[in-house]
């Protein structure tokens, strides 16, 4: 059984998404203040659409098996969804069909020679990874490693890889590490769905939200919100063990030949604290191994 590929995981977006706005965004008029529903009525998300009432509650009860693009876009206009939350429900529409239900090839955990060379040959100076769809750490070069040695320090089942999600959720290290701790564990969160989107039968995901879900609170009410996003470049505002705060711009590259993997650069503005302190942890990464990263500050 897939992870997301149920009318309950529909239902509840666009549910989600038709609460959200308020006939005032919507352009209409608000024609009483005791409404019962929040946000928008499913009538008024059919009149935006152009589609009838009935077909839209027949949307909303989770069946999008052979919706056409037109209908799909005229949804998200009406809804005011962003692209990321317009690509998932594209995805969504895509495993209705018959046909999604062959299963894909599992997300990658290891990348192939010539990417880890690639890693290896942007040096000292540039802190890299390589993560997959379920925010694995599947690679990195020796100044990444000493980046996140934190996550990588985090307990896993056996034979798991480091995680991104796993790390933020059930380390308590993390809320020290991320410097605005809510705004990770939204993006990683927002990260986890989108990716449920794109392959509801991966079992290693439905795994990890299974035991995300048991045993953090946190997790369960930010995966309840069905919110969604794409991870592309921003910032990342970090207090590293080792040597104190960082402020990283981070660019995501996808790997055409590696579908599900992508690769991250993290660097600063030449002349910054942060690139004086991503030297530093350069230097000590060359002399220690990252996972034996103790609760040093820099002064």
């Amino acid at each position: 059984m897939g992870l997301v590929n149920s009318r309950d995981e529909v239902k509840d977006f666009l549910r989600t998404r038709r609460a959200r706005l308020t006939p005032e965004q919507a352009g209409l008029t608000a024609f009483s203040s005791n409404r019962r529903v929040p946000g928008l009525k499913r009538s008024e998300v059919a009149d935006l659409a152009g589609v009838s009432v009935e077909y839209y509650a027949q949307l909303e009860r989770g069946n999008l098996a052979g919706v056409s693009d037109s209908v799909l876009d005229a949804l998200a206009r009406a809804l005011q969804l962003d692209e990321a939350e317009r690509t998932h429900l594209g995805d969504l529409a895509r495993t209705a069909a018959p046909a999604s239900r062959v299963r894909r090839k599992s997300t990658a955990g290891q990348v192939r020679p010539g990417i880890q060379r690639l890693l290896d040959l942007m040096g000292e100076a540039v802190p890299v990874i390589v993560n997959n769809g379920r925010l694995d750490l599947v690679a990195t070069n020796t100044l990444g490693a000493a980046l996140f040695a934190p996550v990588d320090a985090t307990p896993r089942p056996a034979g798991a890889l480091a995680n991104h999600a796993r790390f933020t959720f059930l380390d308590d290290r993390a809320r020290d590490f991320w410097i605005d701790w809510g705004r990770a564990a939204t993006d990683a969160v927002a990260q986890l769905r989108t990716e449920a989107g794109r392959d509801p039968f991966d079992r290693q995901l439905t795994d990890l939200v299974g035991e995300l879900s048991t045993r953090s609170l946190e997790f369960r009410t930010r995966w309840a919100a069905h919110d969604v996003r794409l991870h592309r470049t921003g910032r990342k505002r970090l207090r590293h063990p080792v040597v104190g705060d960082l402020h990283l711009d981070y660019e995501v590259l996808d790997l055409p030949a590696d579908p599900g993997l992508t690769l991250i650069t993290f660097t600063s503005p030449a002349g910054s604290p942060d690139q004086d302190a991503l030297r530093l942890l350069a230097s000590w990464a060359a002399t220690h191994h990252a996972g034996a990263i103790t609760h040093e500050r820099r002064a």
